[in-house]
């Protein structure tokens, strides 16, 4: 086999390494963040369970002050039925009174319900801040065992690299060049074996018999007439 297709088919053996290596070194910062981002969800659901805890508290004290308002009103009416002077006049304070009465209540509904929903939106708190504790804790420790993959993919790419480097030195500038242009073009793969029994290892075309041939006494490179990239035959 030729030299210079040996080294080529070790340098791709290098650069499939580099590629898997690369492509974890770039997910596991995505992984990281979307631990970040399940924390942050969970700290906003707790926010959030304490903005509608507050905005209840709001509005009851909203409707304690609207029932101080009616339960003046009704003070000031029933002071009225001493007034008065006419069963006419009795009757319409007495009328007035009632719906003042129904109005109280309706308010006191009301802020028993709203009392009645900050019982249930602190036991929310409570849960959702529960979750958010949780969430942080395992966040941390998601966080730091990614890191530590990555530092390692780091150290193993700075080696491979190297490696890479030493290796490529080996070849012929024009040859270098031109495996390099076609790993870039081609996804990752410049060279790749026959599939037996006839097919490119990279585009699946169909090789002609004169190129079989060829391959199989292999003393130069030869490319795939389809794909371009370069082809050898399996050991």
């Amino acid at each position: 086999m030729d030299v210079n297709l040996e080294t080529l088919i070790h340098l791709q053996e290098i650069d499939t390494r580099i590629g898997r290596l690369e492509a974890e070194a770039a997910r596991l910062p995505k992984e990281i963040a979307a631990v970040h981002a399940a924390v942050e969800d969970a700290k906003k659901e707790a926010e959030q369970a304490k903005s509608r805890l507050d905005a209840a508290r709001k509005e009851q004290r909203a409707k304690e002050k609207d029932l101080e308002v009616v339960q003046a009103k009704r003070a000031k009416n029933e002071a009225r039925l001493y007034e008065v002077k006419t069963n006419k006049e009795y009757s319409a304070v007495l009328v007035e009174i009632e719906e003042i009465k129904q109005e109280k209540a309706r308010v006191e509904e009301e802020i028993l319900v709203l009392m009645e929903s900050q019982e249930r939106l602190a036991a929310d708190i409570r849960e959702a801040e529960a979750r958010f504790k949780q969430r942080e804790s395992e966040g941390r420790s998601q966080e730091a065992t990614l890191r530590e993959q990555l530092r390692g993919i780091e150290v193993d790419l700075a080696a491979v690299r190297s490696e890479r480097k030493e290796l490529a030195a080996k070849l012929p500038a024009n040859i270098l060049a031109d495996y390099d242009r076609i790993l870039r073009a081609r996804a990752g793969l410049a060279l790749v074996p026959v599939a037996k029994p006839n097919f490119c290892g990279g585009c699946r075309v169909t090789i002609t018999p004169q190129r079989l041939q060829e391959l199989r006494a292999q003393s130069s490179l030869i490319p795939c007439e389809s794909c371009g990239r370069y082809l050898y035959w399996p050991s």
